[in-house]
């Protein structure tokens, strides 16, 4: 049985193509994607093509986009096996995250991916990371899809999205996913990890929630952060969730000043999260005198989620309403395989 797939282009690296006439990189048509990439016509798969108006550059992406494209998969949702969309590789962790927490019940593929040179220029890796998300897509394993999850590829690798990082701005390479297994590896064939993959429950029906808050801030520590520094990045007006990024496994200053700040901002009604600033690695705030002393505070253990994932779900959190009980209770456990469970 043949899949039918739509793509979504939003905008970035992979769109663009050299115009013949003036040598300039411009967008390319994926209308025309059959003709550009005639071997896609060996995939068992129909291809549709939606390009997103505007596209945008990826350092610009607001919320607004991240809930524009949440729409367009609910309302093309019925009609496809499987969605890719491609994204600029800047804020791709940020976006697919978001996805990630906006889609209920999600028993689809979606994959992101993109490349780190234009889709139009001779060796980009645009062609096999396209080829390979569409195929990833549109694969299934009898009348189920192999990978119903948000997710994100990028040369040779599958990954779940919110837990990935983008980790060069040079390697073909861009993505990793330091605490958690690729969900498959791409050679000669596509090796899945089935016991990684994320299925929802059997009849629940899939729904999309894109409420998002804005009121939130990370907060990074660093040697010689001084305590007006960092009472005014608690106390910004409006702030209502902080994503702290501490050292090691979720090490902080033990001073007065910067637990009074956090003990202040916390009985504010501020949501505090403890992350690591540690690509690998885990918070484990019982181990050392400084993460009690976060912990005691009121501070909120993130675990091994990363930056771009605590930051998406936080916003989703806010956004939707969550009183301050089910708001940590969410944030202290996985609710999309987003961070490792105890």
């Amino acid at each position: 049985m043949r899949s039918s797939i739509l793509i979504i282009y939003t905008g970035g690296t992979i769109g663009m193509k050299t115009d013949d006439a003036t040598g300039a990189l411009v967008p390319f048509d994926f209308s025309g994607i059959y003709d550009e990439f005639p071997s896609l016509k060996r995939l068992n798969v129909d291809i549709d093509v939606l390009t997103m108006s505007p596209v945008i550059d990826s350092s610009n992406v607001e919320p607004s986009n991240w809930a524009a494209l949440a729409g367009l998969i609910r309302d093309n949702y019925a009609r496809y096996d499987g969605f890719v969309v491609l994204h600029g590789t800047d804020t791709m962790s940020y976006t697919a995250s978001a996805l990630s927490f906006m889609l209920e019940n999600l028993a689809k593929p979606v994959v992101f991916t993109g490349s780190q040179i234009p889709i139009g220029v001779l060796r980009t890796d645009g062609r096999e990371n396209l080829i390979t998300a569409i195929e990833i897509a549109g694969a299934r394993i009898g009348d189920r899809p192999e990978v119903p999850e948000v997710s994100l590829y990028f040369q040779n690798r599958l990954f779940r999205a919110n837990r990935t990082k983008k980790h060069s701005a040079e390697e073909l390479s861009a993505f990793a996913s330091h605490n958690y297994p690729a969900l498959a590896d791409v050679g000669v064939g596509i090796h899945y990890r089935y016991g990684a993959i994320c299925r929802c429950d059997a009849g629940k029906t899939f729904s999309v929630n894109t409420a998002v808050s804005q009121d939130v801030a990370v907060v990074k520590i660093f040697p010689g952060m001084t305590e007006p520094v960092f009472r005014a990045m608690l106390s910004a007006e409006g702030v209502r969730g902080v994503v702290l990024e501490t050292y090691g496994a979720g090490n902080a200053p033990t001073f007065g000043w910067f637990i009074g700040a956090l003990e202040e901002a916390i009985s504010r009604g501020v949501h505090v999260l403890n992350v690591t600033q540690c690509v690998s690695g885990s918070v484990n705030m019982d181990i050392y005198e400084t993460g009690r002393r976060l912990q005691e505070a009121g501070v909120i253990s993130g675990r091994d989620i990363t930056t771009e994932a605590a930051l998406a779900k936080m916003m989703c959190l806010l956004g939707r309403g969550c009183g301050t009980a089910e708001f940590v209770e969410l944030m202290r456990h996985s609710v999309r395989g987003e961070m490792t469970e105890e």
